[in-house]
This record gives C-alpha cells, sequence and structure tokens, in this order.
C-alpha cells in the first residue's frame, strides 16, 4: 500500500465525509475534501489528486457530472474515480468506462471495504 497518495473525497453528507476521512487519513493518506460537486472540481483542478471518491447525488454537479468535467480536462482526465451511490442505484458500463468511474460502491458501505477498494484501485491506476 502506498499511503503517500492524495485522495479527494466529495460527499454532501457530513457524516460520510468524516467517516471516509478518518479510515483514509489512519493508513496515512492524504485527504481533501468537498461538500459538493463544483467544489470537488475546483479542488481536483488545483490539486490533481491521486484518486477521487464521490457520492452520485450532490448539489451543483452530481458525482457523474463532476467526473465528465474532470475527463475533459488535460490536467485531470486521468484522475481514477470510486463512486458511491444509494443502494441499488446502477450506472451503465459505458458511463463509468468513459469517465473514468472505476468501481461503484453502494451506502451503507464497510469502511474497511471502502480501504481496500481504494488500496486495488490506486495499484491499479499506478
Amino acid at each position: 500500500m502506498d499511503t503517500n497518495k492524495t485522495i479527494l473525497v466529495a460527499d454532501d453528507e457530513t457524516h460520510i465525509l468524516h467517516v471516509v476521512s478518518l479510515k483514509l487519513r489512519n493508513p496515512g493518506y492524504r485527504v481533501l475534501t468537498a461538500r459538493h460537486g463544483q467544489e470537488a472540481f475546483e479542488i481536483a483542478s488545483a490539486e490533481k489528486p491521486d484518486l477521487l471518491i464521490t457520492d452520485y447525488h450532490m448539489p451543483q454537479l452530481s458525482g457523474l457530472e463532476l467526473c465528465q468535467k474532470l475527463k475533459q480536462d488535460p490536467a485531470t482526465r486521468l484522475i481514477p474515480a470510486i463512486m458511491l451511490t444509494a443502494r441499488g442505484y446502477h450506472l451503465e458500463p459505458h458511463d463509468t468506462e468513459q469517465n473514468g468511474i472505476l468501481r461503484m460502491l453502494s451506502k451503507p458501505f464497510s469502511p474497511r471495504h471502502l480501504l481496500a477498494t481504494v488500496n486495488e484501485v490506486l495499484q491499479r491506476a499506478a
């Protein structure tokens, strides 16, 4: 596990931001947070994180719209993403593939499973 990485977490639910941030900071990841899609886009454009974890349903830009905007910019187009969704929500494979979404996790999710998924995606992206 290479914990010398920066992860941007975008979710409009404060408790999700807190739990995910804590779980990622414990092993040493640098964690940035955003409370809506536009804020996440601005942070990603400035910081160029190694990974984006985003909720699908957020104000200003959805997680999918956020990933689409990041894909359009050569400076951010390679940032891989993990999408958090409400249980039972599904994105079409072409939406995930075209927008750098490598994994989807349904809420509620296990923080331990999230950390394993983060490690897997970061290894795959390396």
